[in-house]
C-alpha cells in the first residue's frame, strides 16, 4: 500500500476541506459547485505534482517567470494553467505559450498583444483560443452597483468598460470570451460586491450567452462567492499553506 509523504498528506487534508467547504456552500445555494484552481504561487513545482496526484486539474499563477518555469517543469496536458495576476503586454507571447486561461484582462492595449501571441501560438502546435477574464474594479463600495464608481483600490477595469473589453476581446480569432473576474473589496461583507458582479455578468452574457463565467472567491470568502453564483474560485493559502517566500 502506497504512504502519502508528509506534505502530500497536508495536502490532502487541506483540500479535503475546502472541497467540503464547497460542496456545502453549493448545496445551499442550489448550485452546482465551481471549478476549483489552485493558486500555487510561491510553492514549488513539485508541489502542483502533489497536487496532480490529489486529483487537481487546474491551477493559477500570478507572476509570468514563476508560471513559465512550473508549467516546463510539470509538462502534463492534464493541467489548466490559469494567468490570475496583473499582466504585461511583453509577457503576452510568453503567457500564451502555457496557459488555459488569462483572469486579468483589464485594459485594451492587452486584447490586441494577446490575440497576435495565440494566434502565432496556433501556427505552431494548433493550441486553442485563449479563454479571457474581464477583470473588475469593485473597490469603491458596491451597493448601488455605480458602473462609474470604481477607485482601483484592488485591481480591474471600471465596471463601464466592460462592454468595451468585452466587443474587442470577441472580436479577435485567438481569444475567447469566457466571462468575468474579480476580488472583493478588503474590510467589508464579500456578498454585495459579489452579487454586483453577478449583475454585470448577467449583463455581459445578454450580450455575449458564451462569456458565462464568474472567477470569484477566495480561501477568506468562497462561500460568498458561490452564493452569487461563481463558477470559478481561486484558493490559495487554504490549500497549500502560508507562502515559503517568492523564489
Amino acid at each position: 500500500m502506497n504512504t502519502l509523504d508528509a506534505r502530500t498528506k497536508q495536502l490532502a487534508d487541506n483540500l479535503k476541506g475546502v472541497r467540503e467547504r464547497i460542496s456545502i456552500a453549493s448545496d445551499a445555494a442550489g448550485r452546482k459547485p465551481p471549478t476549483l484552481i489552485v493558486v500555487t504561487k510561491f510553492h514549488p513545482a513539485k508541489d502542483v505534482r502533489r497536487l496532480m496526484e490529489l486529483g487537481v486539474r487546474d491551477v493559477g499563477e500570478n507572476r509570468d517567470q514563476e508560471a513559465g518555469a512550473k508549467a516546463i517543469e510539470v509538462a502534463q496536458s492534464s493541467l489548466r494553467w490559469h494567468f490570475i495576476g496583473q499582466l504585461q503586454k511583453n509577457k503576452a507571447k510568453s503567457v500564451s505559450a502555457y496557459a488555459h486561461s488569462v483572469h486579468s484582462i483589464d485594459r485594451k492595449s492587452l486584447v490586441p498583444a494577446l490575440d497576435r501571441a495565440v494566434r502565432a501560438q496556433a501556427d505552431v502546435n494548433g493550441r486553442a483560443p485563449l479563454e479571457c477574464y474581464i477583470q473588475v474594479d469593485l473597490s469603491a463600495g458596491p451597493a448601488a452597483c455605480d458602473p462609474d464608481a470604481s477607485t482601483g483600490g484592488r485591481g480591474g477595469a471600471a465596471p463601464s468598460l466592460i462592454p468595451e473589453l468585452a466587443f474587442l476581446i470577441a472580436q479577435t480569432a485567438g481569444l475567447r470570451l469566457a466571462g468575468l473576474m474579480a476580488v472583493a473589496p478588503l474590510g467589508v461583507d464579500p456578498a454585495p460586491a459579489f452579487e454586483c458582479l453577478a449583475r454585470y455578468s448577467d449583463e455581459l452574457v445578454a450580450q455575449y450567452p458564451g462569456a458565462t463565467g464568474i472567477s470569484a472567491g477566495m480561501s477568506n470568502d468562497l462561500e460568498a462567492a458561490i452564493t452569487a453564483g461563481a463558477t470559478h474560485l481561486r484558493v490559495g493559502s487554504d490549500i497549500l499553506g502560508p507562502r515559503p517566500g517568492i523564489l
